[in-house]
C-alpha cells in the first residue's frame, strides 16, 4: 500500500496522480500531490515505477498500513527499490534507453 511521497525528493510532476489507476492521489497546486484515498491503492506499485526521482514509497503490504520513516527507508535503499529491482531508471523501463515517448509527459499529451 502506498505509505510515503518525499517532500524532500517529490518535483510535483503529478506523474502518480496521472498514472494510478484508482485515483489514489490529488494533484495541488503548488505543492507535491496528496495520498488522498490510501485505503484505494491496489500496491500495484505503478506510482513507484513512474515516479522519475524516486519519492514514493509502496510497501508490498496490501492489507493495510504500515508505519515508515523516510530517512530509514532512503538508508535501506528502499525508495523506488521496486523500480529498480525491475530495471526501471528514472520513470522508465529497462531496454527503452532509446524510446523518446516518455517525452509526451513533458509535453503534457497523455
Amino acid at each position: 500500500m502506498i505509505e510515503l511521497i518525499s517532500e524532500s525528493r517529490c518535483t510535483s510532476c503529478n506523474r502518480c496522480v496521472e498514472v494510478c489507476p484508482t485515483g489514489v492521489f490529488d494533484a495541488v497546486d503548488g505543492a507535491i500531490p496528496v495520498i488522498a484515498r490510501p485505503d484505494q491503492c491496489q500496491t500495484c506499485f505503478m506510482c513507484e515505477l513512474y515516479c522519475p526521482v524516486d519519492a514514493m514509497y509502496v510497501d508490498p503490504c496490501a492489507d493495510g498500513h504500515v508505519t515508515v520513516s523516510e530517512e530509514t527507508l532512503i538508508e535501506q535503499g528502499l525508495m523506488g527499490s521496486y523500480a529498480r529491482s525491475l530495471g526501471w531508471k528514472k520513470a522508465r523501463a529497462g531496454g527503452t534507453e532509446n524510446d523518446l515517448t516518455h517525452h509526451l509527459f513533458e509535453i503534457g499529451v497523455t
